[in-house]
């Protein structure tokens, strides 16, 4: 009825298709979304959430004590100076590099130290604070706050639209 060569080849085909799809399907599937989804139990790869993020800031979890966002800064741009009065923040640097400054006083930010790759940054309440990108590529991090400092499902796309919301 059919050349074994010929329904060999269509075989390997329809099979190649169907891999291919199930392939395609996984990872479409397998994908974080950049969506805040606390206060729910949740796991994630937090370095892959970190380097996807197109924004400026956008929240991924938001409990009732803790809140996690990640951040993409851009060659020369800076998270931008302040001090936060009721939450103690941790950073991370997923990749690109970065001088930190914190100090007591805005205008006195004596603690300097350079942050790359793999840096954890610790920021106290009430204390002054801004990080820079020195590099050339965007700065990815993510930050955790606790308690939360942002609302639920907060979506910055630029430094811009986060001091409009934090400041209009």
């Amino acid at each position: 009825m059919f050349k074994k060569p010929i329904f060999s080849i269509a075989l390997t085909f329809i099979m190649i298709l169907s891999m291919t799809s199930v392939t395609a399907l996984a990872c479409r599937q397998e994908k974080p979304e950049l969506a805040d989804k606390g206060p729910e139990p949740y796991v994630t790869d937090l370095d892959r959430l970190a380097r996807i993020n197109p924004n400026f800031r956008t929240a991924i979890w938001t409990g009732n004590e803790l809140q996690l966002t990640v951040m993409s800064i851009p060659p020369k741009g800076e998270v931008g100076l302040e001090l936060h009065d009721d939450t103690d923040q941790f950073l991370y640097v997923v990749s690109g590099s970065a001088t930190v400054l914190m100090g007591a006083d805005r205008n006195k930010l004596d603690y300097q130290k350079t942050a790359k790759a793999g840096s954890g940054i610790f920021v106290p309440l009430n204390t002054w604070h801004n990080i820079v990108n020195t590099g050339s590529r965007p700065l990815k991090l993510f930050t955790v706050y606790a308690p939360p400092h942002h609302p639920h499902g907060t979506i910055h796309k630029t430094k811009e639209d986060a001091d409009a919301a934090e400041h209009g």
